[in-house]
């Protein structure tokens, strides 16, 4: 069977947050990826008429949006240069010299119907790229909460998440169609979605989120954010159109440095020579970020020089960076890409311009934690298949995985799966489970199988519930394969019984897991209220503890608003691994998630707590 070797890729409330959820604060205090932005990102330089650069130290680590408040705006407001109105007037009569008319002026309303006619417009009252097609949102999932509230929500949201589910939902509402909420401004708002997404390692996401507002709206912060989106996705022509405005409303040199490189790939190699020789005399760049600026002009129409980029002594990848050198094609040293932030990783496995060779592990890593989907790492190792320059693993990984899909016998194929999983007494990497889950799920019911937990959670990777179902009477009764079945099976009539939980015995910290089972079972509704006040007191999970994130999360689910319970999910969980994730936040987090309508999630989410806890 030939798979296909496309790649798919799909203040007042501020202080609220800080002083309402006090007794979180083991989950949300943990320390935040490490900054990546390049250095004078976010720092504001003296004002005009003679910026200056902020600082030569290491980068900046102020996020858009963030503590830091966004530069002020100059004195003198930007207003755009209109158009020479000389030559622009048909031909007419020539009078006496001391007869001619002085030009009408133009207006510049009458002016801005022709750059952008306002039925072309968009508003800034909803903004977002996905729709009810691409299984968005509804418009109002914030409903009536306050924007300040929720953009510090966001703001305070340490990313990655443990849950690859629970970063699909995220993603999710984040860019889904949304109506703004009260008292924070559109693109404001935007650009804390996109942060978010940023930090979450979702670049083509946020970029999409940004790209969704006119650039007539753009605010100090959307700018800083779509400067940073532009370099996650390697694509520095996107600040081009951003530039004049940029400038005046962030005075960061990222801008002034993107100068000359826009002049280069508009075809003015001069324009773009003296800017850069400027940029050098001016001191905003120096080293290997000036270098790369050269690189981006060198490639322009009659660029006129060539660029070798030596990384050594640097010790540090920034966005500007990662950015620049994924656009120019230069490699970046593995040990710095794996000294970040994993967000960096993401997106170079992301990134269009990266040869598949060479982000085998990036795209693996991506996901696994849900930026892909198990379609597009299917779809990639199937390019892998096709490529003679493929590392010899890969390419034998991706023989596997065609013999798992066309081999003639249930037990050929599963012999092909447990190749791909590695020998049975090791734990299966997260990344191998999603890229098989089509194949685990096309296997026949019946078939010998060593590893029901690998096969079972294979398929809940890729939401194959009913799937999944089929192997509930063949899998041992109280083992992580049958947790996960009777938590996602989604025609569950009766209720289990307490005898049923205690019979789950569970792998690993098996005290751990049986507590998470209970949460997602009582979560789903999938035990009697006595069978729940027994468990909860048997188990110790306190799932009737009330503090300030509960008692948001309550009033997000009677509101019904579910981008909100997503985004108080996110927040119950801030920590790095799922051994991290207290069942009775778990517990909570399935109930909200159910009362709002998103059943499926909740399903899969609390089957993910067994199967990588």
């Amino acid at each position: 069977m030939k798979i296909s070797a496309r790649l798919r890729v799909g203040a007042a409330a501020a202080a609220i947050v800080v002083a309402a959820l006090p007794a979180l604060a083991p989950a949300i205090g943990q320390d935040k990826p490490e900054s990546i932005l390049p250095p004078g990102f976010g720092e504001p330089a003296p004002p005009p008429p003679q910026p200056r650069p902020t600082s030569t130290a290491r980068p900046g680590t102020a996020a858009p949006g963030g503590a830091p408040a966004p530069a002020a705006p100059p004195t003198t407001p930007m207003v755009q240069p209109l158009p020479s109105t000389r030559g622009d007037a048909a031909p007419a009569p020539t009078p006496a010299p001391s007869d001619s008319p002085t030009p009408a002026p133009i207006d510049p309303a009458v002016l801005a119907q022709y750059e952008m006619p306002v039925a072309a417009r968009r508003s800034l009252a909803i903004v977002g790229p996905a729709g009810p097609r691409e299984g968005a949102m509804r418009t109002d999932a914030f409903g009536n909460a306050d924007g300040r509230f929720l953009e510090a929500l966001m703001h305070r949201t340490a990313a990655p998440l443990p849950s690859r589910w629970l970063s699909i939902l995220l993603r999710r509402a984040l860019t889904s169609s949304l109506a703004t909420p009260p008292n924070v401004d559109g693109a404001d708002f935007a650009a804390e979605r996109a942060w978010l997404l940023l930090r979450m390692g979702e670049s083509v996401a946020a970029r999409a989120v940004v790209q969704g507002v006119d650039t007539a709206n753009y605010t100090p912060k959307l700018f800083q954010v779509a400067m940073n989106s532009a370099l996650a996705t390697g694509d520095p022509a996107e600040l081009c159109p951003l530039l004049p405005n940029g400038i005046a409303a962030t005075h960061e040199r990222g801008w002034a440095l993107a100068q000359p490189m826009c002049a280069a790939l508009a075809g003015n190699p001069s324009e773009a020579k003296a800017g850069i020789t400027q940029a050098r005399r001016r001191g905003l760049a120096t080293g290997i970020d000036l270098q790369l600026a050269q690189k981006v002009v060198g490639a322009g129409p009659d660029g006129g020089q060539a660029v070798t980029i030596e990384w050594a002594g640097v010790d540090a990848l920034t966005v500007w960076r990662f950015g620049l050198a994924i656009a120019t094609g230069v490699t970046i040293p593995e040990s710095l890409l794996s000294s970040t932030g994993k967000q960096a990783t993401y997106w170079y496995a992301l990134a269009p311009s990266i040869a598949p060779a060479a982000k085998v592990a990036a795209v693996d890593a991506a996901a696994g934690q849900g930026v892909l989907s198990s379609a597009a790492l299917i779809d990639f190792y199937s390019a892998l298949d096709e490529d003679d320059d493929s590392p010899r693993d890969a390419s034998a990984t991706a023989q596997d995985l065609r013999e798992a899909y066309t081999a003639t016998t249930g037990d050929a194929r599963y012999a092909a799966l447990r190749q791909i999983w590695g020998p049975v007494a090791t734990p299966v990497p997260y990344a191998r489970l999603v890229l098989t889950a089509r194949a685990a799920a096309r296997l026949p019911r019946g078939t010998k199988v060593d590893d029901y937990r690998a096969l079972i959670g294979s398929m809940l990777t890729a939401g194959l519930d009913r799937s999944a179902a089929r192997w509930r009477d063949i899998v041992p009764q109280g083992s992580d394969a049958w947790a996960m079945i009777v938590l996602v099976d989604p025609d569950v009539r009766a209720p289990l019984s307490y005898g049923d939980l205690s019979s789950y015995s569970g792998g690993g910290d098996a005290q751990l897991k049986q507590r998470l089972l209970f949460a997602g079972l009582a979560g789903l509704g999938r035990l009697s209220q006595s069978d729940v006040e027994r468990a909860a007191k048997s188990l110790d999970v306190r799932i009737g503890m009330e503090n300030s994130w509960t008692r948001a999360l309550d009033r997000a689910v009677a509101a019904n608003q579910p981008g909100t319970v997503a985004l108080l999910a996110a927040i119950g969980m801030q920590t790095p691994t799922w051994q991290g994730v207290p069942p009775a936040m778990l517990y909570r987090i399935v109930t909200a998630l159910r009362v709002v309508g998103l059943e499926g999630d909740a399903r899969m989410i609390a089957a993910e707590a067994i199967a990588r806890a």
